[in-house]
């Protein structure tokens, strides 16, 4: 059994996506439907849903998708982690339809200027609530945010983080440093996962191969190990550079055999409660 850890759908007739750029190929609708065929020749069982936008009807949405869908095994929603009654938020998400779906929540830090904005009060607070509902938290950051990600993991231990995309390295460069350092020292932290998921969108478009991935995909296998590491697509956000399979067969290539087992399936089923 294979679990994807990160995909994501949009329909645009709904609500726009204003992160994809005009002319994109992403800048058209991407459903359920369109995955499950890919999901399925892949050898993909289960799958957890990630937001996209901070829109707070995003998540219902979401949720119901999963409801309907045998494929989607859990949801990474997404809620406002500034206001006062985020406990009350979650507990009201839970009883929604597909409510028990919900396993994390994740906002787009990345977006934020401010780098320390994990470390504001109110976020924390936030966070406190996210741990006493049972859920966790996905770090969606660039690597200059990897510090605060390692003080707020550290202050919260009963909250486990996980991180999307590998912190987004500058694969596209080569450059390591200063992002694997900054990964080893979050990975010191038993709370944190890491996600192998996002690479190809972070390499060079035109020129990118296997080689330039495996040093970033060894650094995370080093410092989290295969216990805490799983795979995730970022299906469709991958397809202008790899398709669904091509994604799913450079993990393996870039992982042993040895640990596949744990990489692409357990962590996510124990991390996820899927």
């Amino acid at each position: 059994m294979t679990v994807d850890a990160h995909h994501h759908v949009w329909d645009l007739s709904v609500r726009d996506q204003d992160w994809i750029a005009e002319g994109s190929p992403l800048r058209r609708d991407f459903a359920v439907e369109d995955l499950l065929p890919e999901a399925r020749a892949a050898g993909v069982d289960r799958t957890v849903l990630v937001q996209t936008v901070t829109v707070a009807e995003e998540t219902p949405e979401f949720l119901a998708l999963a409801a309907g869908h045998e494929l989607i095994a859990g949801v990474v929603g997404w809620t406002d982690l500034t206001r006062p009654d985020v406990a009350d938020e979650l507990a009201r998400l839970r009883e929604l339809p597909g409510g028990r779906y919900l396993k994390g929540v994740r906002h787009q830090v990345q977006g934020e200027p401010d780098p320390e904005w994990l470390l504001r009060a109110d976020v924390r607070r936030a966070l406190s609530a996210v741990a006493d509902a049972g859920l966790v938290y996905d770090l969606i950051v660039l690597p200059h945010q990897l510090p605060a990600c390692v003080k707020a993991a550290a202050a919260l231990p009963e909250l486990t983080f996980v991180l999307d995309h590998l912190g987004k390295p500058p694969i596209a460069s080569g450059t390591l440093e200063p992002w694997a350092r900054d990964i080893r020292t979050l990975a010191a932290l038993p709370n944190t996962v890491c996600k192998l998921s996002g690479m190809v969108t972070e390499a060079d478009p035109a020129s990118w191969s296997v080689h330039d991935l495996r040093p970033y995909a060894h650094t995370v296998l080093e410092a989290f190990g295969p216990a805490r590491l799983m795979f995730g697509s970022d299906w469709p956000v991958c397809t202008p550079i790899a398709s669904y399979g091509e994604v799913l067969g450079l993990a393996r290539q870039l992982t042993d055999p040895r640990d596949h087992a744990q990489i692409f399936e357990a962590t996510a089923v124990r991390v996820y409660d899927l």
